[in-house]
């Protein structure tokens, strides 16, 4: 019975000794993660503190017209920071008045980027600038995407709509004109005069039944414009002689 009591009291002995070993690591280990953690969050502080001293520099210069000193200093900003927004957006700035353009499509596509399509003034006027800037390089492939999403967040602006799908058809690319034109009718659907020219460029690539849809909204849009009326007049006219023609 002694026998079986001292074993017990090593059994005993053996398991408090591995608990507190086990115990004892778990602390350690949830002490290091802490340690860590807060070296990392000390870290990332200290390298805020660094972009946004950057920052403020740049910003500095940038009001006294020092722009080369105003670009290091925003570009060390970034350095420190690579999702500080409006460092790339007054890096844009700098270039576009420097007119290095390469330069400033690159700090504008970073800028819409992080935006994340949040709704405002700086992402409506980064997407109509980066767009025209493509458009003028004929960097037409990189340009069309910019200004699709410049005319979801900005319909109202109809000339900008009219000067971006002009370029495209000058340039013989129709079917990217369409696509503005198509932009702009879901975009402002209350205006008829966007059916119409949506119309006009599919009828002259000869896409006539999807012309005559485009003119019958322009016209249900605008019912006391008799030009509307005329066009499906004509395009009905057209599909039926050609009905006629095709069955001899």
């Amino acid at each position: 019975m002694n026998i079986i009591s001292g074993v017990s009291f090593k059994v005993l002995g053996l398991s408090l000794a591995i608990a507190t070993l086990t115990a004892g690591v778990f602390s350690t280990g949830a002490a290091a993660q802490q340690t860590g953690g807060t070296q990392q969050d000390q870290a990332l502080a200290s390298t805020n503190e660094l972009a946004q001293r950057h920052y403020r520099r740049a910003n500095t210069y940038n009001n006294m017209e020092r722009f080369d000193e105003a670009v290091t200093e925003y570009q060390l900003a970034i350095a420190a920071d690579p999702n500080m927004a409006d460092a790339y957006r007054n890096l844009a700035n700098i270039y576009l008045s420097k007119e290095q353009f390469n330069d400033a499509i690159t700090m504008l596509a970073r800028f819409i980027t992080l935006q994340n399509n949040q709704p405002g003034t700086p992402l409506i006027a980064s997407l109509k600038t980066i767009g025209e800037l493509l458009r003028r390089a004929e960097r037409f492939e990189e340009s069309i995407d910019y200004d699709i999403r410049a005319i979801a967040a900005d319909p109202r602006d109809e000339s900008q709509i009219h000067l971006m799908a002009n370029r495209y058809d000058n340039a013989g690319d129709a079917e990217k004109a369409i696509r503005i034109y198509e932009q702009a009718t879901l975009s402002i659907p209350d205006n008829a005069f966007m059916n119409r020219n949506l119309g006009r460029l599919l009828e002259r690539e000869g896409r006539l039944q999807e012309a005559l849809v485009q003119y019958q909204r322009a016209a249900e849009t605008d019912p006391s414009a008799q030009y509307y009326r005329e066009l499906v007049q004509n395009i009905e006219a057209r599909l039926a002689l050609s009905t006629t023609v095709a069955q001899g």
